[in-house]
């Protein structure tokens, strides 16, 4: 059961009247709730996002005729403790509405709503199978099997090779070892193969190994089967696909969420790229109190876009250009390659870098053309790059001053 409240112009001037209605979810009911609202003369709705419960009742709305229907951030229209009730809600939210005070939030149309399934799908069968393969990296630890402290990649060929000769009895190192293929069989990799294939592995283990590799196979043959239909649904937008994927770090696999999540056009709803980036919130929160500005955090919402955004800035920084440059600026600034939290900030600050540059690129129709290493380097005066080098010259040698003598003057 949910509550609705028409709020409707009253008998005098400047006065407004309120009614309550209550009805059940099926979603021939919310039809009819559609058609009778639309009846009563309404034109404007407005309903708090609730996850996938909002879905059914913006649709049924969607099929009649209104002016506009907005689903809003409830956080926007929060009530105050002890005075929440669903009627009262609901009268908050229509007063709010008329007033202009509550904007809704972006609501894809039905293609790409379809495309976002099948993306945030791919993403939930990719995390499947990666813990898979961690639960098969503990079973191979349990049995004293060190495969993964030689190999990178433990679903690779000749890994794959070793293990199912573990499943099938095998259990002399050399022999186990003798299995790798290609880069493997170097002579030191040879020699801690036949080391790390020796342990206690036992049936109970070859069981959990089948069991494991059995389930990784079927995600695998699960995310082809989604990168497919995800292949189909992006073809009517081929040329946003194209342009975001000019885009340093941006791959088929980003810019396929970036068009589910976001849209091919985000400065059509987003009024610009500070909006864009405050509703995904790759940028820091205000937290002043008393004059003074604490750390902000960034918010937990765009929990499917952020992610890919942060693999794309780790992407992009590993090539040479501005972005890398921007990176390594960030990373001194922050406190050094070695602070574990100056590079996540530096990394997460480039991801938002990138959201920029994915908004620019889709709003012009141009492809991204990187700006060189050199870039930042340009920007800075001669005096304030000199003052940073003697920094850190300075730094070098503790307890020396170093001076510059013109050239004449020597």
């Amino acid at each position: 059961m949910f509550k609705v409240a028409i709020r409707s112009p009253g008998d005098k001037p400047w006065t407004r009247k309120t009614e309550i209605l209550e009805y059940r979810t099926f979603y021939g009911v919310l039809q009819h709730m559609a058609a009778e609202l639309r009846e009563r003369g309404v034109t404007h709705v407005v309903m708090e996002a609730s996850g996938v419960y909002t879905e059914p009742v913006y649709y049924a709305l969607m099929e009649q005729d209104f002016e506009q229907v907005a689903v809003i951030n409830p956080a926007h229209a929060k009530a105050l403790k002890g005075h929440k009730t669903d009627a009262k809600d609901a009268l908050r939210l229509a007063e709010l509405f008329e007033c202009g005070l509550l904007r809704g939030s972006y609501i894809p149309p039905q293609d790409l709503k379809d495309l976002r399934d099948l993306t945030r799908y791919r993403v939930k069968t990719v995390q499947a199978r990666t813990s898979e393969i961690q639960r098969l990296a503990k079973a191979l630890e349990s049995a004293g099997i060190k495969l993964d402290s030689v190999v990178s990649d433990l679903t690779g060929k000749s890994a794959g090779l070793m293990i199912e000769a573990l499943i099938d009895g095998e259990r002399r190192g050399q022999v186990l070892a003798d299995l790798a293929i290609g880069r493997m069989r170097t002579a030191g990799k040879l020699a801690d193969l036949s080391q790390a294939l020796v342990g206690r592995f036992t049936d109970h283990h070859a069981a959990l190994c089948r069991l494991h590799l059995d389930r990784i196979a079927l995600f695998g043959t699960a995310v082809a089967g989604l990168e497919q239909k995800i292949a189909v649904k992006v073809t009517p937008y081929q040329r946003e696909l194209d342009l975001l994927k000019s885009v340093t770090g941006f791959g088929d696999a980003v810019a396929c969420v970036w068009l589910a999540e976001i849209g091919p056009a985000p400065h059509e709803y987003f009024g610009s790229h500070e909006k864009l980036a405050s509703w995904v919130t790759l940028c820091p929160g205000n937290h002043m109190s008393a004059g003074k500005r604490r750390h902000g955090r960034t918010g937990d919402a765009g929990a499917y876009i952020k992610p890919m955004l942060v693999q794309a800035a780790w992407s992009a920084i590993k090539t040479q250009g501005r972005l890398q440059a921007r990176y390594h600026k960030l990373v001194r600034r922050f406190g050094g390659p070695k602070n574990p939290a100056a590079v996540k900030k530096a990394i997460l600050a480039v991801a938002h870098t990138l959201l920029k540059i994915a908004y620019q690129v889709l709003q012009s129709g141009k492809p991204y053309e990187d700006l060189g290493a050199d870039f930042y380097a340009k920007r800075e005066s001669p005096e304030q790059r000199r003052a940073y080098l003697l920094r850190q010259l300075e730094k070098l040698s503790p307890g020396c001053t170093i001076t510059i003598t013109p050239a004449e003057a020597a």
